[in-house]
């Protein structure tokens, strides 16, 4: 079964959510086989992949081509893009033009974009031309400058307050689900409860409709320290270390390949 955004949308209250991020065909098709209902192809790339040190430097050209590639492994999940920084953000002509893009040149489902109420306008105009979006508020990686950091936000009750408008606003406006990263768990339950469309988690606690991982973080193949609110499900990277050193030791001595791995 394929899934689109109408079908995510139709999971609020029937079931929880689950989605991880892909970054090629590989890791794709792996999230893809899990049946995993959504991938998100995350302009979290820029460091998991392009080892920057935010989401920041991404552009469209990386956007569209690791989009493209994660498409080609992806049979029923619906795919998810980050639109990068300062792809939208000039102007709704520009955000309606580059969200275009990645539903043409890269075969994505819908689109995510940052920001709250101020989003609106961009919201309704994408919906209103076809293309499914996504919202995400709280900690948003684009404004990490503006924030002065990786922090927990909605904390006061003036910012939480804004929250909910800002949550309120982005459903109004069209989109089918929205990403609440990185505020108290009360807050995104509240917000969760006030809303028709599903939220999708990510350290916001066990009471939004949904979560996300970044999947790397998931697999622990960083080798670098993850934030509070990620599980390994696996530790994959002593696995991979061993793995590596054990084939340098027999290329070293000449034990690889063996007949075995010889034509």
């Amino acid at each position: 079964m394929k899934w689109t955004a109408t079908k995510i949308k139709a999971l609020k209250g029937v079931r929880k959510i689950a989605m991880l991020t892909a970054y090629d065909a590989l890791s794709g098709a792996l999230v893809d086989a899990a049946d995993i209902p959504v991938v998100l192809v995350g302009d979290s790339l820029g460091m998991t992949v392009l080892g920057h040190e935010t989401t920041l430097p991404v552009g469209m050209d990386e956007m569209l081509h690791h989009t493209a590639a994660v498409a080609r492994g992806v049979e029923n999940a619906l795919i998810l893009a980050d639109m990068p920084f300062m792809s939208y953000q000039p102007s709704v002509a520009m955000g309606l033009e580059n969200a275009g893009r990645f539903l043409k040149e890269s075969h994505a489902d819908a689109v995510k974009i940052e920001g709250g109420m101020f989003r609106a306008e961009l919201i309704e105009a994408l919906v209103a031309n076809g293309i499914p979006v996504v919202g995400h508020i709280g900690l948003t990686p684009q404004s990490i400058k503006e924030m002065g950091g990786y922090k927990v936000q909605g904390k006061t009750s003036e910012q939480a307050r804004t929250l909910m408008d800002d949550a309120m606003a982005i459903e109004q406006a069209g989109a089918f689900a929205l990403v609440l990263e990185c505020i108290p768990p009360e807050l995104a339950e509240t917000i969760s409860s006030a809303l028709s469309i599903p939220t999708i988690g990510i350290g916001a606690g066990a009471g939004c409709d949904g979560q996300v991982l970044v999947f790397t973080d998931l697999l622990g193949m960083s080798g670098k320290p993850v934030p509070k609110f990620v599980k390994k499900y696996a530790d994959l990277n002593p696995i991979i270390s061993e793995a590596f050193s054990a084939f340098k030791s027999e290329v070293e001595a000449g034990s690889f390949p063996a007949d075995e791995q010889t034509y």
